[in-house]
């Protein structure tokens, strides 16, 4: 049984020895030729002609690299067992002819190298037939010299073959029939340095399956096997020359794609996304100059969780401008070049003022003002979360301190977290000493996060909410009503306030079904203990009309933009009356 393939195009290792072989054989005939255009024969000419046809095909290979179709080299093997054939014919003694003939060992050893058996053995077949017929026919060679030919040339391609199935295991995931992960981490390693000499581009593409963890808790573990086969098979038949599938754990898989833009491997995972039984989140980049692999993946891994946190069944790939603006993110932080602005949050029934949310600011020294979305990303990418998360962490406790101490009241402070900082080992103790570091309480502290990012990051952030939830910070779910919400998680999430996204209050004032959507999620809401805030509330109407059906904390513009804490410590805002619970920050 032929094992199974761990391309979809031809390796460069196999482009390489199909070029190395032609350009042996070709100097070989080319020597052959030589002896018998000395010896005055007309038809050295034409051998020496082939001969030097089949050594330059050597360098023609390598030019061109692994994006030829493996069929390709295929039939660049048979064009090859065919001119050995007819210098076999042209050759002008039996001397010559017999040496010719023995040439044909490199067909053998080629076809047994990248053709599955069956083919290889039909391609050997043929080689064999090319040469005995002239060496019977033209040379008067006996039977049994011929037969002799014919042995050595099925006994090298059957060692051939048998050394060809013994390396095709090795880095092969087992279950899937793909290259394993050190593998594909080790093949992407060569394609950086090989892309770097030669000047042309790389890219690769994370994919995971969605909600496979699902598929194993409902349907078993063997469903979930079955799943990763069918998917692996399923790109078998998507023909991408020089595409390097592998498995790299779990249902992440992996593509190398040597030879291609970002914008091109978008595309491709794209395809690679469709062709999956099930739906598929992919992420993609292109490899920088001066990048190594680790970082490289990194930055893929970023878009794979990017595409997975915007709502899953999608591909993102990961822009140029994010790799760039991590350096200078680097240097912001270094020198205290970010700033954070505090939009407050309104407590309805009293129109005062409990809590703010702090959102990060960058103004880059050339691109001007940066989204926050845009340089998360960017940190996310480079590894510089952890860093980015303390240094806002740290500006939005220092105002907090300021506006507390100019307001003469308790302020709640918000602030929201990336998936990949929550997810990080120990970030909840991190995050617990940062407060103690800057003598803030747990208590006043909201943690926002989005559902999807809860559900993108999985077991790891549960726990880390619960942590915390059992220290005293509260946490909140941010954009609520987006993307895939369910009410459902509402018994599942550990969080102690809704945050309703705005596109939620879009239609509020006009759509008479959006309102009884909204009251009925403000008494569940009340009846599981959870407050609801009201995000994106920007005019009057909609401010009224939240606090008929009861909402009793909202933010938006309406209420105040976000603003530096020197001008909002400015503003002559009140405490919430004694004994009222108090209203967490928003965003």
């Amino acid at each position: 049984m032929a094992p199974p393939s761990t391309r979809t195009g031809t390796s460069d290792v196999l482009v390489r020895t199909t070029a190395f072989l032609f350009m042996v054989g070709g100097v070989a005939a080319a020597l052959l030729a030589a002896d018998v255009v000395l010896s005055g024969d007309r038809r050295g000419g034409v051998l020496l002609l082939l001969a030097v046809a089949a050594a330059l095909t050597g360098p023609a290979l390598l030019a061109a690299g692994p994006r030829i179709p493996t069929r390709t080299v295929g039939v660049g093997v048979l064009v090859g067992a065919g001119l050995l054939g007819a210098g076999t014919t042209l050759a002008p003694s039996l001397t010559l002819a017999l040496a010719s003939a023995s040439l044909a060992m490199l067909v053998a050893v080629e076809s047994m190298l990248f053709l599955r058996p069956r083919d290889a053995w039909v391609v050997v077949g043929l080689a064999s037939a090319w040469q005995v017929l002239p060496l019977l026919v033209v040379h008067d060679v006996p039977p049994r010299v011929c037969a002799a030919y014919v042995v050595l040339w099925c006994g090298v391609a059957g060692a051939m073959g048998v050394l060809a199935r013994y390396a095709s295991t090795a880095g092969i995931d087992p279950l899937t029939g793909l290259a394993d992960r050190r593998s594909w981490d080790s093949g992407l390693e060569q394609a950086i340095d090989r892309c770097r000499r030669r000047g042309v581009p790389l890219s690769l593409a994370l994919i995971d399956i969605d909600h496979f963890k699902h598929v194993n808790d409902t349907q078993g573990h063997a469903a979930g096997d079955d799943l990763l086969r069918a998917t692996a098979d399923a790109w078998r038949a998507v023909e991408v020359p020089g595409m390097v599938l592998g498995r790299r754990g779990g249902d992440e898989f992996a593509a190398l794609l040597p030879g291609r833009t970002g914008a091109e491997a978008l595309t491709v995972a794209d395809r690679l996304c469709r062709a999956v039984p099930t739906a598929a989140s992919a992420g993609v980049a292109e490899h920088a100059d001066g990048e190594t692999a680790a970082e490289v993946l990194r930055r893929t891994d970023a878009s794979l969780y990017a595409a997975k946190a915007a709502g899953r069944g999608r591909t993102v790939l990961s822009e140029r401008r994010r790799h760039r603006l991590a350096d200078d993110l680097a240097h912001a932080l270094a020198a205290g070049g970010l700033r954070v602005e505090l939009q407050p949050v309104v407590d309805l029934p009293t129109g005062t003022v409990s809590g703010v949310e702090a959102l990060a600011r960058w103004d880059h020294p050339w691109f001007g003002p940066v989204p926050p979305a845009e340089f998360v990303a960017a940190a996310e990418e480079a590894g510089l979360i952890d860093e980015l998360g303390a240094a806002v962490l740290a500006l939005a406790c220092a105002d907090a301190h300021v506006l507390q101490d100019a307001w003469g009241s308790a302020v709640h402070l918000g602030v929201n977290v990336s998936g990949r900082e929550l997810t990080e080992q120990g970030y909840a103790d991190r995050l617990l000493r940062s407060l103690e570091a800057a003598h803030w309480p747990v208590t006043q502290f909201v943690l926002e996060v989005t559902e999807s990012v809860v559900e993108a990051s999985g077991p790891a952030a549960l726990r880390a909410l619960r942590t915390l939830r059992a220290a005293g910070v509260l946490v909140a779910i941010d954009d609520f009503g987006t993307g895939f919400s369910s009410l459902s998680r509402l018994d599942e999430l550990p969080a102690d306030l809704l945050k309703l996204d705005r596109s939620f209050l879009t239609s509020l004032t006009t759509s008479t079904r959006r309102t009884v959507m909204v009251r009925a999620l403000l008494g569940l809401c009340a009846d599981l203990d959870m407050l609801v805030v009201a995000e994106g509330v920007e005019t009057a109407e909609q401010a009224a009309l939240l606090e008929e059906l009861g909402c009793r904390a909202a933010q938006g513009y309406h209420y105040g933009a976000p603003q530096p804490v020197a001008v909002l410590a400015a503003h002559p805002w009140q405490a919430p009356p004694p004994g009222r619970a108090p209203v967490a920050s928003g965003g």
